[in-house]
This record gives structure tokens, sequence and C-alpha cells, in this order.
């Protein structure tokens, strides 16, 4: 069988190593780095790569390098996102989010509730999983603290209108965090006000984003935040990041994280339109060939590389593993814990039976795909399917 160029269809779990972040980390590394916080030689030399790190990522992303707050990742930038404002300088104890929002997003928000007597409001999403952003302004109320809704959902790929709902919920003069996590290496971002046809848009104070989707290490990641949100740590200790976020800052991924924003920014758009003609091309080559398969999230506003599918009848699994066989390394929309599948809560919320929610598989591209490749994907399919 002719070689697979392509086989890792699973970005958004994370997106591969790139050479440039490679390289930045090594150079790092030869330099015998020291910590950013000491003051004697080493230590100005660490600060001065850390700072210029955090340059670059601000320019990168429409955003001034004080905005920049690095984190561990993801996960710790979504909760110091929630957290911080909300305990901080609250307006009140109320706070907007979305049935489908990462679950470092619902998990600090139920912590709220659970432990300083916030209320949280989840709202629900349409069959494509989109959010009306009507539907968040009308849930604002004259004590919401913070709305926080996803750019992008991980799973279904749907792309949400956060410039729209955020000038809703600015008109309201509450606070929005968006986690960006999954699109800000697909799609034009920027933090800049300035700045038209970009997402997330000017009336955003907060978003998330993480080193290993741009292709940078795991254990970076940046929340980007208006100076004028107050902050609580979710850290407490040195103050480091301007108090922000206690500890030593990760220096080695921080270098990576930095070169892989430059590298994926610099061609985000070229990127987005040859990772549509793939998409498109293996969304009708897979929805047209199997009478079983049905596209999730929405048909059009969708990030570029990704596409999500239901297989009636079929355990997404099943599909997982042939196709893992045959080279592809794709991901599952049902989640295996503790020897129980459970259904995405994703699929749940937009409506989907439990078993069909169990058939989902998605596909996420880091580069375009050929011909061939869709081809035995579909073969590979097809024949899981009718087996």
């Amino acid at each position: 069988m002719k070689r697979l160029r392509h086989g890792y269809l699973d970005a958004a779990a994370t997106a591969p190593l790139r050479q440039k972040a490679r390289e930045a980390m090594l150079e790092v590394l030869d330099a015998g780095f020291g910590n950013p916080s000491s003051v004697h030689s080493a230590g100005h030399a660490a600060r001065e790569r850390l700072e210029e790190a955090r340059s670059t990522i601000a320019r990168s992303l429409g955003a001034t390098a004080e905005e920049v707050v690095f984190t561990s990742g993801g996960t710790e930038a979504n909760n110091l996102a929630i957290l911080g404002p909300a305990l901080a300088e609250p307006r009140g104890r109320h706070v907007v989010t979305s049935a489908i929002e990462h679950p470092s997003v619902l998990e600090s928000c139920r912590f709220l509730e659970r432990t300083h007597d916030f209320e949280v409001t989840e709202l629900a999403v349409g069959t494509d999983g989109r959010i009306d952003a009507r539907s968040v302004a009308d849930a604002v109320r004259d004590d919401t603290t913070l709305v926080s809704i996803g750019l992008a959902n991980a799973e279904i790929g749907t792309v949400q209108p956060i410039a729209e709902i955020a000038r809703a919920v600015r008109t309201r003069g509450v606070r929005m965090h968006t986690d960006a996590v999954q699109a800000a290496a697909s799609l034009p971002l920027s933090f800049d006000t300035g700045r038209e046809g970009a997402w997330p848009g000017g009336a955003v104070d907060a978003v998330t984003v993480a080193s290993h989707k741009f292709g940078g290490p795991h254990g970076a990641g940046a929340l980007l935040v208006r100076r004028h949100l107050a902050l609580e740590p979710v850290l407490h200790g040195g103050g480091q990041e301007r108090g922000a976020r206690s500890g030593t800052e990760n220096l080695l991924a921080i270098a990576g994280f930095a070169a892989a924003v430059e590298a994926t920014t610099a061609n985000v758009g070229t990127r987005a339109l040859t990772l549509m003609q793939s998409r498109d091309a293996l969304v009708q080559r897979v929805t047209t060939g199997m009478p079983r398969a049905r596209l999730t999230g929405h048909a059009e506003e969708r990030l570029p590389g990704h596409a999500s599918f239901v297989f009636e009848g079929v355990s997404g699994e099943s599909l997982l593993v042939a196709l893992d066989a045959a080279g592809f390394q794709t991901s599952s929309g049902s989640a295996c814990a503790a020897g129980r599948d459970d259904a995405s809560p994703t699929l749940l919320a937009m409506g989907m039976s439990e078993e069909l929610a169990q058939t989902a598989l998605r596909f996420t591209l880091a580069e375009p795909l050929g011909s061939d490749e869709i081809s035995r994907i579909v073969e590979v399919l097809a024949s899981e399917v009718n087996r």
C-alpha cells in the first residue's frame, strides 16, 4: 500500500510540534537558563528571553505585552479567567456560560456555585451547536459578573458569533471571556480593539490560548486580559506575572510557545483555506458515500480543518480503532473513563440521543489531505460500517 503522508488527524487534541518551536526550546536549553526572577546575570538573561517571548505572542495575537499572562496551559488560564474576575471585583453572584463549554470553564463556574454562592446559567445550543447572541444578552442580569462563551467547540468545530455576543454583553456593562484554545491557531485572531474582521472582537475582556494547539510544547498557555480587569490569583505565592499567577515561569515551554504562535499566525489565512478544501472534500465523500453518516456541528460556521460525524448504529470507538490500524489517528466523541463509555455532553446538549452520541468520530487536520488519503479513509469507514 502507498505510504500515507498525513496520518495524524487529531490536531484538536494536540498539534504536531513545529520545527521552529523545537529550535527555540533547544536554544534555551543550550543557554543554561536561569530563573527569570533571579537578580544575577543568568536570571537577567532568562528574564529577557521571557519578555521577548511575551512580546512575540502579544504582537502575533494583537495584544500588548502587558496583557499576556503566562499559565501552564488552557485549563489553568480558563480557571483564572473565570475565578479571577468573579472573586476580585464581583458585580454580583451570577455567571453566564453555555452547556457545551470545555470542562475547565464549566467546572470553574460550578466551583463558584458550590463554594461562593454564585448562580450559573448554562445556555442551551441549537442542533448545530450555535449559541444565539440574543439568548446570551437576555440571560444577563443586574447581578451578572461575567459571561464566558468559547470561540469554537473542540468536538463539533462550530464557531460561535463571539463578536456579536461580546457587543451585546458590553452594552449591559458585563465582562466577557472567550476560550479560544481550539480556534486561535486556525482563525485570524486579534485582541486589538481597533482591528476589524478578526476574532474575537474588541468587546472581549479576556481570551484563553494554549501552546500545544499552535504546534508548541505542552505545559504552556496564556490568558490575554485587559489591564482594567482585576484578577484574584488562582495560584498564590511569589507574585510572578504581575501578581496574576505565582510560580516560576516555564521558560523552556514558553519559548517554544512563542515560536509556534509566530509561525502559525504568519500564514493563518492561507492555511485555513487549504484546510477547508480538504475538510469539505472529506465531508462530501463521507456523507454521500455512507447513508448512516451525518455531519455534526454547523455546516459553514466551523473550524477550517474540523470534520465531525455520527454514524447511526456504529460504535465510534470501533471506527477509531479501524482507522488507527490503517494508519489514521483520529478521535471519538465518546470518552472512556474507568471502563465506562460516556456519551458526549456536547452532543447530548445538541439534542442527540445517548446512543447516537456514542457513534461520534472527529477528524481535525494539521495539514491538508490528498485525494488518495481521503479515498483510503472512506474505504476504511465503509468497510467497518458495512461490517
